[in-house]
């Protein structure tokens, strides 16, 4: 007999969706829908995987110097009856305003500027969307600086602080799992590909993942690191690519630690690394803006050769034959163009960009492209895996990831069952060795003539009591130490200026979680943990200490 869901039920896995276009201005990149105010005013927006905000373009983040689709181009989209020109928080009733302060993320990346915070209604879909889920007083920052072209949604739990604020102000995503509109803080995503079949927009799933998507079960785990701020580390133990212009050639002689991170379109490198990518692929480093261009004849035998650039991932720098994945992309992966404010007109270019050190090390959407990302923040661990593609794409076979603890252990939505294999098969063995007792505790009763209750079989404690074991050990996790400060909160700028001198003295607040769980077998099947992460022994200073890291 199938298990029956409580009325209570755990809810389902949430797809947010998208906008069907390709927006930005340094390459083509599935967009995803929200909406921010009462009434509702509708954004094209970005994800990233290490921003806890949502930004959404200011009415100033363009000017008469700019092109006129400037505010399309940035994600507004129409509001009454008009093209936006931003975030009109005079016309949203529940606008609440907290204060003009620096926006911080990728603050190591040379990323500025400032956001005027505030609490408001945030929808994850279009004004019009009614079944998508909706929270009332969110932080959102409207932006007008142009490192950030398009806005951005945050999948990070991190909470943010205000000096006009007492306490920590909990981040959207942290609040839907609160607010029972998904079933974990994890998420799935996968950035979308335009060169593949007839452009396979993105996937972002909240409190999931689509296993039809991913290419192959993969082997492990990877580990959080212990920086709470850059916790989605990786090793990078090898780079190699096949028909480059010099055949098969290696682009890394070590490896290197970097952090997975969707806000940047870049793969940020070490210069050898660099260097090696311009030898082998032709291209060229225009100083004054730091990127790797493409000039046409280079791009059209790139075309003929059609390289493979493959990225070895582990938990470590160092090769492993079984606790790594490898990610190959095509060159059409990279094949992007980049344009205005940093062209005027757009220019084919290569998205790699030199970093300085293990600060700036970072694999952006550029490998998210190929890659199937899954994050489990309650667990402290993450996947990446190749992603699948077909012509039509597989049809969504979306599974739940379930907070530890939780006494439904996932399923598959929309099986037969409420069971999984493993749980049947645990059932069956259960209800056979129970039979061979009854039968001589039977045996053994009718021959000292005393009456014995058979005992009442319960199928349902049978495969809890299987699921609990198979579930993973945890493992503990260590307080990063507080950094000494005269200050513990965000603190305001003053209109558009920079950083006050008090703001330099901000600290982290408690992580507030030292304890961590691998995934339950209903989950990816790959929990095999690694000592001795590298990855998670990372202690990087914070240059930007403006948020709160609590859990």
């Amino acid at each position: 007999m199938p298990l029956q869901r409580r009325e209570d039920s755990i809810p389902q896995p949430y797809t947010v969706p998208t906008t069907g276009e390709w927006d930005g201005n340094d390459g083509p990149w599935s967009s995803f829908r929200l909406s921010v105010g009462t009434p509702p005013q509708d954004f094209r927006v970005l994800v990233s995987t290490r921003g806890h905000e949502t930004f959404v373009l200011d009415p100033h983040g363009c000017t008469s110097t700019d092109p006129s689709n400037c505010t399309s181009a940035r994600g507004a989209e129409p509001f009454n009856g008009a093209q936006s020109s931003g975030f009109n928080t005079n016309a949203s009733s529940t606008w609440d305003i907290i204060g003009i302060y620096d926006l911080g993320l990728e603050a190591e990346l040379g990323y500025t500027g400032n956001g005027q915070y505030g609490y408001d209604t945030i929808r994850l879909g279009y004004s019009q969307d009614q079944s998508a889920p909706a929270l009332d007083r969110q932080v959102v920052a409207s932006i007008t600086d142009k490192s950030f072209f398009m806005g951005v949604i945050g999948l990070s739990p991190t909470s943010s602080s205000f000096t006009s604020i007492s306490e920590p102000v909990k981040s959207f995503f942290r609040q839907l799992k609160q607010s029972n509109s998904i079933p974990s803080e994890s998420y799935a995503y996968t950035a979308g590909a335009p060169y593949r079949y007839n452009k396979v927009l993105g996937n972002l799933i909240l409190g999931g993942y689509d296993q039809a998507r991913i290419a192959s079960p993969p082997s492990f785990n990877f580990t959080f690191a212990s920086d709470e701020s850059r916790d989605l580390v990786v090793g990078v133990q090898s780079i190699t690519a096949t028909s480059s212009l010099n055949g098969v050639v290696a682009m890394t002689s070590t490896g290197h630690l970097s952090v997975v991170d969707s806000t940047v379109a870049e793969l940020w490198l070490p210069t050898d690394v660099c260097d090696a990518f311009a030898s082998n692929f032709g291209l060229s480093y225009d100083e004054n803006t730091t990127y790797y261009l493409v000039n046409d004849t280079i791009h059209s035998r790139l075309v003929e050769l059609n390289p493979t650039i493959t990225f070895k991932l582990g938990n470590e720098i160092y090769t492993s034959a079984t606790n790594s994945t490898n990610i190959a992309l095509p060159y059409a992966a990279f094949d992007l163009q980049v344009g205005y404010p940093h062209y005027n007109t757009s220019q084919r270019y290569f998205p790699i960009r030199r970093g300085a050190n293990d600060s700036q090390y970072t694999l952006g959407r550029t490998l998210l492209q190929e890659a199937y990302l899954i994050v489990d923040h309650e667990r402290r661990n993450f996947t990446i895996a190749q992603t699948k593609f077909s012509d039509p794409l597989p049809s969504p076979d979306i599974v739940s990831i379930l907070s530890p603890g939780t006494d439904d252990h996932g399923e598959t939505l929309g099986s037969a069952t409420g069971l999984s294999a493993g749980a049947t098969a645990g059932i069956a063995v259960a209800v056979s060795v129970f039979g061979v007792f009854a039968l001589v505790a039977l045996i053994f009763c009718w021959r000292r003539r005393r009456r014995t209750h058979r005992p009442e079989f319960r199928p349902d404690a049978a495969w809890e009591q299987q699921q609990q074991q198979q579930e993973s050990k945890p493992y503990g996790y260590p307080r990063p130490p507080l950094i000494e400060s005269d200050s513990n909160q965000r603190f305001e700028m003053q209109g558009q200026g920079g950083l006050s001198p008090q703001d330099k003295n901000r600290q982290e607040l408690d992580p507030g979680r030292d304890v961590a769980y691998e995934l339950a077998s209903a989950h990816v099947p790959m929990v095999y943990e690694m000592d001795g992460n590298a990855a998670q022994q990372r202690e990087n200073s914070r240059k930007h200490n403006r948020f709160s890291y609590q859990r």
